[in-house]
């Protein structure tokens, strides 16, 4: 017999990279037939309503984000602030809980995704309605912030079967820190996690056990909820083609031969360590294109490249600021290796790519995310940084780009292996349909 179709609404971080892959699934879920209801901020919803292929069963519906002190006026998302205004922006969300409980009211939703708004199960579950706390990362990251809070150093250092994640000085430092890093409304990141998680039905995940398996069943044993894994969630196929100009000077070099380096929308670098990126990829000799921001403190990249940097890598080297097609470039057959940033989208893209993996991470997650691609499942190379300090040096950036697209060293063919299997694991057939399916099941469980 044919399951009931579910009415399920979201309302994520107020960042595009929580988003995007919100609609990414509800694409997958609309497909299946179940009607989702996206809560976004009012003037953000024109530039993400292209990714809605099923406008009849995904439907945005308008947050207003009150203003709070210190606030930029109009700013809806983290795309809109500095990093240091992203616990004000939190405060501004944590604000909205009466336009989301009327809206609630109003809709009569199934069950309400969730990330930070820890406050929403209690909302939903007075208004009969389910809760789900959903991670777009962050599976390996919570499992591992729970083993560390719960274990000591000598438990540790024992065999207990959980597969440890190696941190250096400088992030052991960083993980302290985040503890008690107040992120809105005078609540702590970790309570805010942990107070959402204890009141949710139920866990979800974009993940899967081929590649998580031992984090999930642990987070599954000490946190006593269910554990609902979506799968890789995988964007659909772009239907446009890349922009002739950059077409046209990619098919100038050979197969497999340029390195495409990209930090997402969001992330800017000191200009020290944005010069040592470029720096290092003209010390590899190999043609390269920079896609990111501008380091912070400038305008543009152009006013921060080095002395003479333009001159020397001309014809050979491009350091772009704006945005570009990062999926058809990945897949432009001249491009053989991806120096990213390790968030979550642009990792799912990457492993689906042909091409050689450095990983660069600059924040919490993402060390997560490059740590399990380069040690747990060895299909990429992280490029080495001060133990201490946390800072990269442009041989460090040469090293691991050349020590990748060396086809006859023995790390480049371990490499290549492993990141073609998982690769073939991702595309399998049926692979994803199989998590969306049994997905979609366990969701409907929590309504029995």
């Amino acid at each position: 017999m044919e399951e009931p179709r579910m009415h399920i609404a979201m309302y994520l971080w107020l960042a595009i990279g929580h988003i995007t892959p919100c609609i990414q699934l509800s694409n997958k879920l609309a497909k299946r037939g179940h009607r989702i209801s996206i809560f976004i901020p009012t003037r953000t919803q024109s530039k993400l309503q292209h990714l809605n292929l099923h406008p009849h069963l995904i439907t945005f519906i308008p947050i207003t984000v009150p203003h709070v002190e210190g606030l930029p006026h109009g700013a809806e998302t983290t795309s809109d602030v500095d990093r240091s205004h992203h616990p004000i922006l939190m405060t501004a969300m944590d604000r909205t809980e009466k336009q989301v409980e009327d809206l609630l009211i109003q809709l009569k939703p199934n069950i309400v995704f969730f990330d930070f708004t820890y406050w929403l199960p209690d909302l939903a579950r007075r208004l009969g309605i389910k809760s789900v706390q959903y991670g777009v990362t962050g599976l390996v990251a919570k499992a591992l912030l729970i083993y560390r809070e719960t274990q000591g150093l000598q438990a540790r250092n024992n065999q207990s079967g959980f597969p440890d994640i190696r941190l250096d000085m400088h992030e052991e430092k960083y993980l302290e820190k985040l503890k008690g890093f107040e992120f809105g409304s005078g609540v702590r990141f970790n309570d805010r996690i942990d107070w959402g998680t204890s009141s949710s039905d139920a866990l979800a995940f974009k993940n899967c056990r081929e590649m998580e398996g031992p984090f999930v069943d642990y987070l599954e044993k000490v946190s006593g909820k269910r554990i609902l894994l979506s799968g890789p969630v995988i964007p659909e196929p772009l239907t446009s083609t890349l922009e002739p100009k950059w077409d046209h000077w990619l098919a100038g070099f050979k197969h497999g031969s340029v390195i495409y380096c990209a930090f997402g929308s969001e992330c800017k670098l000191e200009l020290s360590q944005f010069q040592e990126l470029i720096l290092g990829l003209e010390l590899s000799g190999m043609p390269f294109l920079v896609a990111a921001k501008a380091p912070r403190g400038y305008e543009s990249v152009e006013a921060s490249l080095p002395e003479g940097f333009e001159e020397r890598v001309r014809g050979r080297g491009i350091v772009h600021g704006g945005w570009v097609q990062q999926q058809l470039i990945l897949k432009h057959s001249s491009v053989g290796c991806f120096v990213t940033h390790c968030g979550s989208g642009s990792m799912l893209e990457a492993l689906l790519s042909h091409c050689q993996l450095v990983l660069l991470p600059t924040i919490f997650d993402q060390i997560i995310n490059a740590r399990m691609i380069s040690e747990h499942l060895k299909a990429g190379v992280e490029v080495k940084k001060g133990e201490e300090d946390g800072f990269f040096t442009k041989e460090s950036v040469c090293e691991a780009v050349t020590s990748v697209m060396n086809e006859e060293s023995e790390i480049g063919k371990e490499i290549r292996a492993n990141h073609a299997k998982f690769r073939n694991i991702l595309l399998s057939s049926n692979f994803e349909s199989s998590y969306i399916d049994t997905f979609c099941h366990q969701l409907q469980g929590l309504l029995k």
